[in-house]
């Protein structure tokens, strides 16, 4: 599909579990385009150092502020003088998160969330490892915005915001061909994460069922994620997705009849795991505790700087 829709997909390794993204290349409006970077690392720097070598890159799209996909987009764009496109709410978060005062704030938030004091110092230091990986930030020259028509080879795709895994995270829509590039809202194996940071749009998981059910509408035959392979029937995988986080949902929900504290949520939802594995846990267990409390379906206090979440 992808060589019909003239698009070339550039895997990049990635050093964690997940262990690549897709970025993707093919011809724009006035040359040619990028869609994601993967990290400022060595590996990121050799893949495409031939590719920029060969084709006047023009254009640079950012799905979202992830360092696997935004990490690469300030010295791409020095290499290549390339305008970068990414929504206006990414910018922000993509120019702040790592900087001082938001990892003081997340070393807080860990604290917080009930953990020692030598785990929310490793979450946090796991968090500020990857500021190397991100910097230099590029310069965004447009903002990508709902409803606006990007060509990107064969194609013209519509921008669809799709939050929820990022609070500016946008997914490309084409109906001629029912093509989604689905960036990371819907990924056919696993379940993007979804977080909630201490900051930004305070329903992540509301945000994400949303934008599945904006997806659904589409009835998308053919789908275009950034890990994995393409696979067929969104909507399929759209149910799957929504019964799995209500499942979770009523898992944890059933746990909270005595206080717990987000730690013992993510124990509840996830087990024991590494630290960088536990840093997305913490956040996708504090989305779906913060849903509950914003749909009414527990309370939360505060007993000695710690958050404890209750069903009522």
């Amino acid at each position: 599909m992808l060589n019909e829709l003239k698009v070339t997909q550039v895997t990049i390794p990635l050093p964690f579990r997940l262990d690549h993204v897709h970025c993707f290349l093919a011809e724009g409006e006035k040359g040619w385009t990028i869609m994601d970077t993967g990290l400022n690392n060595e590996t990121t720097r050799e893949i495409w150092k031939p590719i920029i070598g060969k084709h006047d890159i023009r254009d640079i799209i950012i799905t979202h502020y992830h360092p696997d996909h935004f990490g690469y987009a300030g010295t791409l764009q020095q290499l290549t003088n390339a305008d970068v496109w990414m929504t206006q709410v990414d910018e922000q978060a993509g120019k702040t998160y790592w900087e001082a005062k938001s990892l003081n704030l997340l070393k807080e938030s860990y604290d917080a969330c009930g953990w020692e004091d030598d785990i929310a110092t490793a979450l946090s230091g796991d968090e500020s490892s990857f500021m190397p990986q991100v910097k230099p930030y590029p310069t965004v020259n447009h903002h990508l915005e709902e409803g606006m028509h990007l060509r990107f080879g064969k194609c013209e795709y519509e921008v669809i915001f799709t939050p929820g895994h990022a609070d500016g995270l946008i997914s490309l829509y084409n109906k001629e061909n029912s093509v989604l590039f689905s960036t990371d809202h819907i990924l056919q194996k696993i379940s993007p994460n979804i977080s909630y940071w201490f900051k930004g749009f305070s329903n992540p998981l509301e945000e994400f069922f949303t934008s599945l059910k904006k997806i659904q509408k589409l009835d998308v035959e053919y789908v275009i994620p950034s890990h994995g392979k393409p696979f067929r029937n969104a909507n399929e995988r759209i149910a799957e997705l929504l019964d799995h986080h209500q499942d979770r949902l009523q898992v944890i929900h059933e746990k909270m009849k005595e206080p717990i504290t987000v730690k013992r949520g993510c124990q509840i939802l996830f087990g024991n795991l590494p630290i960088h594995e536990s840093r997305f846990a913490v956040g996708e267990t504090l989305a779906h505790l913060e849903y509950l409390l914003l749909n009414d379906q527990c309370r939360k206090f505060t007993r000695d700087g710690i958050w404890y979440y209750q069903a009522i």
